[in-house]
């Protein structure tokens, strides 16, 4: 136990919950933008194609079911622009952070290799490398790494924590670097439906591969999209050999999708009403935050997509995070993704209009 918690950092969100404690004693409770965890209805198609495919007492395949892999093509071809999808492009995984963490160990890293992740980012790129002893690096530019030892680079965009969206030539050129010097590329896309002030594309757009998706993978999630953080549905599309290689190692460890969240993925990438009706209520109360952040004295930066406002009142995060939580107001420190984010706070618009309303009402106060 002692030599994981030695490779591993402190759990980031254990170290809210003093502040989680004093927000909640509020006398008209906590408003929690800390994590952003989907707090509206799964829309009723979903639950039907849900609880329609509960009577299924078999294993599901590791691969999915043909209907499966077919919504995955289908809708990465519809939203992402990509061509020529197959069904050896696309893998179905259990949720995105499960990938994430352990995708170094099943690439068979470890000591001497090198995972590089953008410097302020998600903290489970850290994670996966560290749990294999691999060496976790930062950047600013991809394009400036030295490839040396270099492995696997993570791309975010829409980044999360800071909203930041990479541009068709940013990615194209980050694609091209890796493929040049032999280095992996998987992106995170998994705030793609979630552009404001700009559009966010994939790296599987041909404007960005060229067409092959040779050393390419990105990575999509329905947490967001479809307020299904609580069935762990994502999946990954991209290059046929480096999925194959993960599907085999899947089937080894079980990694299987349960079977009516398979019926329910299919449910939810045929439909496109619901997703829309969930970004205007993102929409609505992100509007509200942001504004009532502003007058309240924050500056915010990027944001220009995901669920999140980027926000500093260029002060200690800490000092952010204890003064809005005797506001009964909880928001992420940005020191929990990096070290560049030591001034920032991470807010999340993930809350009921009810709560979002009272935030509002707080922060003039």
């Amino acid at each position: 136990m002692g030599a994981v918690s030695s490779r591993l950092p402190v759990f980031p969100w254990d170290r809210l919950d003093p502040y989680k404690a004093t927000a909640a004693a509020h006398p008209d409770g906590i408003v929690d933008l800390s994590v952003g965890t989907p707090v509206d209805p799964v829309p009723a198609l979903i639950q039907r194609a849900l609880t329609e495919a509960a009577d299924t007492p078999g294993y599901p395949t590791v691969w999915g079911t043909a209907e499966l892999r077919d919504a995955l093509t289908g809708w990465t071809e519809r939203r992402l622009g990509a061509r020529g999808m197959t069904h050896h492009n696309v893998l179905p995984v259990v949720g995105s952070k499960e990938l994430v963490a352990w995708l170094p160990t099943q690439l068979g890293l470890g000591a001497g290799d090198k995972v590089a992740y953008p410097r302020l980012a998600y903290p489970t790129y850290e994670v996966g490398a560290r749990l294999v002893g691999a060496e976790p690096v930062v950047y600013d530019d991809p394009t400036e790494l030295d490839p040396t030892g270099l492995k696997l680079l993570w791309l975010n965009s829409p980044s999360n924590p800071t909203g930041r969206v990479l541009s068709k030539d940013e990615l194209r050129r980050a694609v091209a670097w890796a493929r040049e010097h032999g280095v992996l590329v998987f992106s995170d896309e998994c705030y793609l439906e979630l552009g404001w002030e700009a559009e966010p594309v994939s790296v599987l757009h041909p404007d960005v591969c060229g067409g092959s998706y040779e050393g390419v993978v990105a990575v999509h999630s329905l947490s967001k999209r479809s307020n299904l953080a609580g069935y762990r549905a994502a999946f990954l599309a991209g290059d046929a050999a480096v999925l194959g290689e993960l599907l085999q190692i899947r089937k080894h460890g079980g990694m299987m999708v349960a079977a009516p969240v398979q019926a329910a993925t299919v449910a939810a990438l045929g439909d496109s009403a619901h997703v829309a009706e969930q970004r205007e209520r993102y929409a609505r109360r992100r509007a509200a935050l942001r504004a009532a952040f502003e007058r309240a004295g924050f500056r915010i930066e990027h944001s220009e997509a995901s669920l999140y406002l980027w926000a500093t009142r260029d002060e200690p995060c800490w000092d952010t995070v204890a003064d809005l939580s005797k506001r009964g107001i909880l928001v992420a420190p940005g020191e929990f993704y990096g070290t560049a984010g030591d001034r920032f706070v991470r807010i999340a618009f993930t809350a009921t209009d009810e709560r979002v309303e009272a935030a509002v009402r707080r922060l003039a106060e």
